[in-house]
């Protein structure tokens, strides 16, 4: 098979590759949630001393260091990106009014992730020669790229599944047959209120998916986890005894996003002045993700659902990221005739990428109506701010089931036997105020700055995720 693709070495001010006892390899599905995962444990590993190796096609590896949050790639001595020049891919922009707008959206990662498989092997080899051992993490919709490691002798394989352990095991439970005696009561009631997978997916997706399944290594060295056992610790018991993903060994090492803000920023977002004067808890932040495109009907109702519920607001009002984020044209969606004189003050409209991290870490922000996509649910809960479920898709729906019934941090927005309803602008306004101005609100609240609290003290010195961390660390110097 001819190879069409180069990789570029990015060192960081580094040239060449020094002889290691370990090297880790980063491999990312080129979608924006995934980058920035592998991207934030990228930094966890590299503070041990050990290199990583960040892989993906030239546009992803750019837009990953050019939107990270919270700290500066390019500081980092020990992480070396790895640009690889692929053949052209399409790059359509999401139909708003198309209800699988997201399998057309999510195609040009579909792509890019196929044709990496040949350059990232050369990379393998070359590093291969290197190291005493060579660590591959991938995402866990990557082994196709991957699936040559078992023909380098020094190299082993680990699976990062970017989704909950709730939302992967529930799956599994089904699959086999919904078997008895494995929950405890209340987790079994919880049960009662899943939601179908129908409608989660598309042909596309389900494609690609099979694909990755079907490349799994059989010889998988464990798994690791973008979670905490303090928040999913049952489900993360039971995902080990069944083995999932041909292996029971496993990390769980989250939250992997910078858990305290830090004041050296590449760049100050000018939301972030407009959040230094307001209130404490005040602002409701609204983004439904990187892949989500809203239809100009819907926009409308929330439009309208934000107005009348008289709360203070910030919403990335954009649409969901192209093949090439930096070339893309940008659509103006349709908003009501004079919201955005009305809102005044009130509101603040982003048109733009925002720095997510950033706005929930800010303490004038007190909810965030959200997709439910892992990433974002991580970073809300960390950052200690309820959460207004409106999942749209893949593992967001069952993700908003534990977010509203396990953490008790959040309220539905839109449930999901109904998803290809209009939600109309009076749900929108009564859930903003329940969430923004209740009692009801300000006890999530509570709960949530509790959950941070405990998340905060897992990834520091002694606590929970960080012994796993060091724990990982230790069996790959073993």
């Amino acid at each position: 098979m001819a190879d069409h693709s180069t990789v570029k070495n990015q060192n960081n001010g580094h040239s060449g590759v020094q002889e290691t006892q370990v090297t880790v390899v980063m491999v990312p599905l080129p979608a924006q949630g995934h980058l920035n995962q592998l991207l934030h444990l990228s930094r966890f590993i590299s503070s041990y001393g050990v290199p990583v190796h960040y892989v993906a096609p030239t546009t992803y590896t750019r837009q990953a260091k050019d939107r990270v949050q919270g700290w500066d790639p390019l500081v980092v001595p020990n992480i070396h990106f790895h640009e690889i020049s692929i053949p052209s891919h399409e790059t359509p922009s999401p139909n708003p009014i198309d209800p699988k707008k997201f399998s057309l959206q999510l195609v040009p990662s579909f792509s890019a992730s196929i044709k990496v498989r040949e350059p990232i092997y050369a990379l393998l080899k070359q590093l291969s020669s290197t190291t005493r051992r060579l660590v591959v993490v991938h995402d866990s919709v990557m082994p196709y790229a991957i699936q040559d490691v078992r023909l380098i002798a020094n190299a082993e394989s680990y699976c990062f599944h970017s989704i909950s352990a709730f939302t992967i095991y529930t799956s599994i439970w089904e699959q086999v047959g919904k078997p008895g005696g494995l929950f405890e009561p209340e987790l079994l009631e919880i049960l009662d209120y899943l939601p179908s997978n129908d409608g989660c997916s598309s042909p596309e997706a389900v494609e690609f998916v099979k694909l990755q399944l079907d490349s799994m290594p059989n010889n998988s060295a464990g798994n690791l986890y973008n979670s905490c056992r303090v928040i999913e610790g049952p489900f993360l018991d039971l995902l080990a005894k069944a083995k999932h993903a041909f292996s029971d060994k496993q990390w769980v090492i989250g939250p992997f996003n910078p858990v305290v803000i830090s004041n050296e920023q590449k760049k100050r977002h000018y939301c972030l002045d407009w959040l230094d004067k307001q209130a404490s808890n005040s602002v409701l932040f609204v983004s439904f993700g990187s892949s989500t495109t809203i239809s100009d009907a819907a926009a409308m109702e929330i439009a309208i659902g934000l107005e009348k519920s008289e709360q203070k607001f910030i919403w990335v009002f954009r649409d969901a990221d192209a093949g090439d984020v930096f070339e893309a044209e940008v659509r103006r969606a349709k908003l009501p005739e004079g919201f955005e004189e009305r809102i005044g003050g009130r509101g603040l409209i982003l048109r733009d990428w925002a720095p997510q991290l950033d706005i929930l870490g800010h303490s004038s922000t007190g909810g965030f109506m959200s997709h439910c996509g892992w990433n974002s649910c991580m970073e809300s809960i960390s950052m200690g701010v309820p959460i207004a479920a409106w999942p749209m898709k893949f593992d967001q729906p069952r993700n908003s089931i534990l977010i509203e019934k396990v953490l008790q941090v959040g309220l539905l927005v839109r449930d999901w036997s109904p998803r290809d309803e209009l939600v109309p602008s009076i749900v929108v306004e009564n859930v903003v105020r329940r969430l923004m101005d209740s009692t009801e609100g300000e006890e999530m609240r509570q709960r949530a700055k509790e959950l941070s609290k405990v998340l905060k003290e897992s990834v520091m010195d002694g606590g929970v995720s960080r012994l796993e961390m060091d724990s990982f660390i230790a069996h790959i110097r073993r």
